[in-house]
């Protein structure tokens, strides 16, 4: 009995995957549209004029190095960038030593009580920010803190999540070079930066990252506790492009805004891979 042979249909199986992966193209590269066009609008309206920004022109302008002269020298951009940085940075190194330290502390010593304190540690995490600042204002105040960099960096120096992401990242070491390094003689602060630090970088990068970021964007604490322009921060100093007399030139505000973007850019930039690996917590660094 002769049996027939059934056509070979892989071409009509193939169209329908390139459709597939066609469609999947189209809806990502609208859904990255969508989420960037904020900020493609906020570089079109930064180089355009005072006559140009208020109209639905999206066609870039040539008055972009202009509008940020008017940002940089009218509302102090510059100052507030410097501020920004020096806080920014130092909470940035305090945050990551500290938190080394506390986890270090959590995972190869014996005290007591160290289960529930950790778990102390990690209930403040739940604590809004905004919950904290009429206690947190009362103690600057107390301190004579007020309009100084102090009041905007030692409140945050303390992180739960770095303690948690180093801790984990340390539960993954062996303890058995703990032991060795104990043997050769090693103290506590030699296993930490001799051992234990090169082995962190990515986590350490993740955290950096992360804390920069945070700590750049610091609006509400800053506007509380600083009144003086020499120490204020830039997410503050921007506001005051806003409603001024002449009214409000919003190619200067996009401006300022745009180039207020770029040190938190440029870091990400920098440490994207860190950061993938140290958010990931893997075992491989």
């Amino acid at each position: 009995m002769a049996v027939k042979s059934v056509p070979y249909q892989q071409a009509p199986s193939r169209r329908r995957s390139q459709r597939q992966v066609l469609l999947q193209h189209v809806v990502l590269s609208l859904a990255v549209f969508v989420v960037a066009f904020p900020l493609i609008f906020a570089v079109i309206k930064a180089t355009q004029d005072s006559s140009q920004v208020v109209s639905a022109n999206l066609i870039p302008g040539s008055s972009f190095f202009s509008n940020l002269k008017d940002a940089w020298q009218a509302a102090h951009l510059g100052t507030y960038m410097r501020n920004s940085f020096i806080v920014a940075i130092t909470v940035t190194v305090g945050k990551t030593l500290l938190s080394m330290m506390a986890a270090l502390a959590f995972v190869y010593f014996r005290f007591p009580f160290k289960t529930p304190l950790f778990a102390l540690v990690l209930f403040s995490l739940m604590l809004p920010a905004e919950l904290k600042i009429v206690a947190l204002f009362d103690l600057v105040s107390d301190l004579n803190w007020v309009n100084t960099y102090q009041a905007i960096i030692v409140p945050f120096l303390a992180s739960a999540t770095g303690t948690f992401l180093f801790r984990q990242h340390f539960m993954n070491i062996p303890r058995s070079m703990a032991e060795a390094a104990q043997i050769d003689g090693a103290s506590p602060w030699q296993f930490l930066w001799m051992i234990l630090i090169p082995m962190s970088l990515n986590t350490i990068g993740a955290l950096g990252v992360i804390q920069f970021v945070y700590v750049w964007d610091q609006y509400l604490w800053p506007l509380v506790i600083i009144r003086d322009v020499d120490h204020q921060v830039v997410q503050v100093g921007l506001r005051s492009l806003l409603g001024s007399a002449d009214g409000t030139n919003w190619g200067s505000v996009m401006a300022g805004t745009i180039v207020s973007l770029l040190p938190p850019l440029v870091m990400f930039t920098l440490l994207q891979e860190q950061f993938s690996r140290g958010i990931a917590l893997s075992q491989e660094k």
